[in-house]
């Protein structure tokens, strides 16, 4: 369960007792194949056409589903067809996500699209960057919710974060440790908020909307400034006893003479993060300042080294995906890497390593999947905390109601 800034009551529908699970059936079936019929729903979920009718009535109420026009043609016999879709009308998950240099807000609708998105500097002071957060939301939503309801606040970042307490555990490159943001955020937005790590978000995402494959088991991949993975199984992803499931920046490429802070040589992150790779790029005269952006225009510019410093990158992350894979032997492995979202030629060298180094995997390309949100990963990343909960119980609006966020927060604990 994530944290919330208050614990919403499940209260039953009129008439017949809480059905929390039947609703996220339905739910679940009409974000798969809707627009959809309700016979069609029965069928997917297993539910009497009784029971669909009551679920569907609830989820058109709360604002979930909605009813589409017949189609143009007669129906052959019987009742007119009348399709079952998401709403997208009413509800938007409001995210934040914290990187090294920024800070990404985003409203994210229930089938996961982004409706809009800013960008801000922060300093790395966790203090001050929750006062950011708190300070910039009220605008941001102004600017952009256009009348709609927003249902949770989803706030993540790498390293290490746990979901229940709503707390940044450990952020080695932020150097922050034991940070409270759902304590500070709550107070702030009066909406529910809910903490996680960003690898984890996306793999929450990968299974509400991408590969059906992902929902029986799924490693998802965070190549960034942070380098870290999740895990998830049967539609779950799972975070531990300690929140540290998915910790791969430490693991070890023996071979890399790269030296890592925690004074050991050959760490993953130490060797393939964004900051070692644009760092290395500025010492060997490719770009002048240490931007990926940057390195990615010198590669299309036709620069012959700034292409092979990322195809040699590439290959160390295809060794650490054969591990993965290895490891875990999932149906789908996911990754999230700027450079090949914008340079997709270069995934040829990525699936070349596998091939050379994975004993399990015999067919990297249908196996490894680059992530389908480009671009808006962080953005994503951030509202499917919140979609994620809302899909998993739908009745989890009735308490959330539309109190307008008050600006001038003022943060609770502090970070050392």
């Amino acid at each position: 369960m994530h944290r919330h800034s208050q614990a919403p009551t499940q209260p039953t529908v009129a008439g017949h007792p809480d059905t929390t699970g039947s609703a996220a059936a339905v739910l679940r079936a009409v974000l798969d194949h809707g627009p959809v019929a309700r016979t069609l729903v029965g069928r997917a979920t297993g539910l009497s056409p009784a029971a669909v009718s009551r679920q569907t009535a609830d989820l058109i109420s709360l604002g979930l589903l909605r009813e589409l026009p017949p189609p143009s043609t007669p129906p052959r016999a019987g009742r007119p067809f009348i399709p079952l879709d998401i709403d997208t009308r009413h509800h938007v998950a409001c995210g934040v996500h914290i990187a090294v240099p920024f800070i990404t807000f985003s409203l994210v609708d229930l089938r996961g699209r982004v409706l809009a998105q800013e960008n801000i500097p922060h300093q790395g002071v966790a203090v001050e960057v929750l006062r950011q957060i708190g300070g910039h939301l009220p605008g941001f939503m102004a600017r952009h919710a256009r009348g709609n309801r927003p249902i949770g606040l989803g706030v993540v970042t790498g390293g290490r974060v746990d979901p229940q307490r709503g707390v940044i555990v450990e952020h080695g490159l932020l150097g922050w440790r034991d940070v409270p943001v759902c304590q500070a955020l709550a107070a702030v937005t009066t909406l529910p908020v809910y903490v996680d790590g960003h690898a984890r978000a996306l793999a929450q995402a990968e299974i509400l909307f991408g590969d059906p494959r992902a929902r029986r088991s799924l490693v998802h991949l965070f190549v960034g400034n942070v380098v870290d993975a999740a895990i998830a199984t049967g539609g779950t992803v799972h975070r531990g006893p300690h929140s540290g499931a998915g910790d791969v920046a430490h693991l070890s490429l023996s071979d890399v003479p790269v030296t890592c802070p925690c004074g050991r040589s050959g760490c993953v992150q130490a060797a393939i993060s964004e900051q070692t790779l644009v760092k290395r790029a500025v010492r060997d005269g490719m770009i002048p300042t240490p931007d990926l952006g940057s390195l990615t225009e010198a590669v299309r510019g036709g620069d012959p080294r700034a292409r092979t410093l990322l195809r040699d990158r590439l290959r160390l992350i295809g060794r650490v995906v054969a591990m993965l894979l290895d490891m875990i032997d999932p149906e789908v492995l996911v990754f999230t890497e700027y450079t090949t979202i914008f340079l997709p030629e270069l995934l040829a060298d990525l699936y070349e390593e596998i091939a050379a180094h994975s004993r399990v995997c015999t067919d990297p390309e249908r196996t490894v999947l680059s992530s389908r949100f480009g671009p808006q990963a962080l953005a994503v990343a951030a509202g499917a905390t919140v979609l994620d909960a809302v899909h998993r119980s739908p009745r989890s609006l009735y308490p959330v109601l539309p109190v307008p966020m008050r600006p001038g927060p003022s943060t609770r604990g502090s970070a050392r």
